[in-house]
């Protein structure tokens, strides 16, 4: 995730919250400590949701922020991960992306079982069949982090699969992306890895940002299940 320059100043003006004084040790931690620690602390993500300045939060910042946060209440201290999710829902939430492999492809799924057929009639070696693998943990990962509601009524209505068939699905796409060797030549395993290892803890955490930040005024009897 890439942030501007910008975005560090306003974390800095967020946690300062218009103390001239808080402002100038806030600035003067970033420059000794770099921008974690400041993008880490626990009140951020409320202050930028809070914020009631002209300037608001890049859609890059406050993503970062609430995967990060969220993570780490679920005891997944992660930061590369935490970026990498936050990527990914930035650059699916973008039109139809979340239906394909790639951003320019032809192909597009609208279930996880035929990504899943795709699979088996690649090469296991090709460029294709890792963007495959990625794309089985992805999109297993924002249709059942982001809308679990929507997979419950779906499997009320018509019989669909529950999470933990997404979470198992999710888990190999991350497990068989991470043995690619493009994954090794693109510095992705460790990341692809860890999903593939933490995948249900993750969508679990996923779905609580869903409900908490995202979707906050929606009422399901799945959200009470899953706020106890």
């Amino acid at each position: 995730m890439r942030l501007a320059a910008a975005d560090y100043d306003l974390v800095v003006s967020a946690l300062a919250r218009g103390d001239p004084a808080a402002r100038a040790r806030w600035a003067d931690r970033m420059a000794a400590e770099g921008p974690d620690p400041l993008l880490d602390d626990p009140d951020l993500l409320d202050r930028l949701r809070a914020g009631r300045s002209l300037a608001v939060p890049s859609a890059a910042l406050f993503t970062y922020v609430a995967v990060r946060h969220t993570l780490r209440v679920a005891g997944i201290d992660d930061r590369a991960l935490a970026d990498y999710l936050a990527a990914l829902i930035l650059e699916f939430s973008d039109h139809d992306r979340s239906s394909r492999a790639a951003g320019v492809d032809d192909q597009t799924y609208r279930y996880l079982i035929d990504i899943v057929s795709d699979l088996a009639d690649e090469n296991g070696t090709g460029d294709r069949a890792f963007l495959l693998r990625v794309h089985l943990g992805n999109y297993s990962l924002w249709l059942a982090g982001l809308f679990p509601d929507y997979i419950a009524a779906r499997r009320r209505r018509a019989g669909g699969p529950d999470l933990p068939y997404y979470d198992e699905l999710g888990r190999r796409g991350f497990a068989l992306a991470a043995d690619h060797a493009l994954a090794d030549r693109y510095g992705m395993t460790g990341i692809y890895r860890a999903a593939a290892e933490r995948f249900p803890a993750v969508r679990v955490a996923i779905n609580r940002l869903s409900d908490r930040v995202f979707f906050p005024d929606v009422f399901t009897p799945e959200r009470v299940l899953r706020s106890l």
